[in-house]
């Protein structure tokens, strides 16, 4: 589609000479006042101005300022002579002139000057819509981000308000006089509920990690006080399969999010006793990188893993029978670890090798 540009000279011969050198190139209105150029500007969409300085009524700079007002987007030259310096400067400083030509003008130069001209009219064109793109994707933004704290916000009300009343009335069933028979049911539910409880627990913690809205909040935390309060944590569970929980010496300080690294490494150790070796040990380890960063690992003998199933395992939702015995929950829990960990800048990796798996990641050194 062809540009625009309207020419403004009142010498009738100059705006056909005009018409001449761009009608090839452009479509070309004429006029031959200020005022039947302002008339053809409220009438059409317009790339282009270019106008004479003088002319009898309404100089060039004159009409060019009001032409603002209907077309400010379009690009102005001015034609004029030597002896117009200062209405030159009027022109660059309240009409936006791009440029100005003299007369007599040379037509390769004017041709040349309309045409990188109409280029910067384009470029102009084309950042306005990237800008208007630019702000309908950040409303968007916002308007899914407020949506997300909002799904948020209800998922966890109606998932875990149910869940509650059932908790609630299963401890109440539990303190009345029941029958053998109905002490198992209620057994099985309460066992349904607390796994329910802790997938939803899981989905939510995940889901938060992953869009962002999990917070974080570092602080000094002694490596030895979060180990001992870990293993103590896991002491039974680890008791019933004959395991021992064997923690790093020495202390280290760290600076991290204490809420967020217990998490991670809650499902770590979690992982290394369920399906760890009965009569083995697990470690606790920390190691320092750096003056900047510490290793924290957790350690387990157990079936080695080939990188393809540790790259299936550390996958959302990956549910394998043959693999750490997932199906028996969402396969959340080293994805889980993971997006946890992203938030704190860090990131696990796990490593399997002869008969022993090894989970570690990276933490601020305080």
């Amino acid at each position: 589609m062809k540009h625009t540009i309207l020419c403004v000279d009142d010498e009738i011969d100059n705006v056909e000479a005009l018409e001449r050198l761009f009608r090839k190139k452009y479509s070309v209105l004429k006029a031959t006042s200020a005022a039947e150029g302002l008339a053809l500007i409220k009438k059409n969409h317009v790339a282009l101005i270019i106008s004479d300085q003088r002319m009898p009524r309404k100089s060039g700079v004159e009409f060019l300022k009001e032409s603002m007002e209907f077309h400010p987007e379009a690009v102005r030259i001015l034609l004029t002579g030597y002896t117009d310096i200062d209405s030159v400067i009027e022109a660059i400083n309240t009409g936006e002139v791009y440029r100005y030509v003299t007369k007599p003008w040379d037509p390769v130069d004017l041709a040349n000057t309309v045409d990188k001209a109409i280029e910067r009219y384009e470029l102009r064109a084309e950042l306005q819509e990237k800008n208007a793109a630019l702000e309908k994707a950040l409303a968007e933004l916002k308007t899914l981000d407020d949506a997300k704290s909002n799904f948020m916000i209800l998922i966890n009300h109606e998932l875990k308000t149910p869940l509650t009343s059932m908790i609630s009335f299963l401890e109440l069933l539990n303190e009345t006089s029941l029958t053998a028979e109905q002490k198992k049911y209620v057994s099985r539910i309460n066992q349904g509920t607390s796994r329910l409880h802790r997938i939803v627990n899981d989905v939510l913690a995940f889901v938060s990690a992953e869009t962002g809205i999990t917070k974080i909040s570092k602080k000094k935390i002694s490596t030895e006080t979060l180990f001992a309060e870990l293993a103590d944590k896991f002491k039974s569970a680890a008791a019933e399969r004959q395991q021992k929980i064997l923690l790093s010496a020495g202390d280290v300080s760290i600076k991290a999010d204490p809420n967020v690294l217990n998490q991670a490494l809650e499902r770590l150790v979690d992982n290394a006793v369920k399906f760890g070796d009965e009569k083995a040990n697990i470690e606790m380890t920390v190691a320092a990188v750096d003056d900047n960063q510490v290793e924290i690992a957790v350690i387990n003998s157990g079936k080695s893993l080939s990188e393809k199933t540790i790259e299936k395992i550390m996958q959302p939702f990956a549910l394998d029978e043959d693999i750490l015995k997932h199906s028996q929950g969402l396969g959340l829990g080293l994805s889980l670890t993971q997006a946890l960990l992203k938030r704190h800048g860090s990131q696990l990796q796990l490593q399997s090798s002869r008969g022993r798996v090894r989970a570690s990641f990276l933490v601020e050194r305080a």
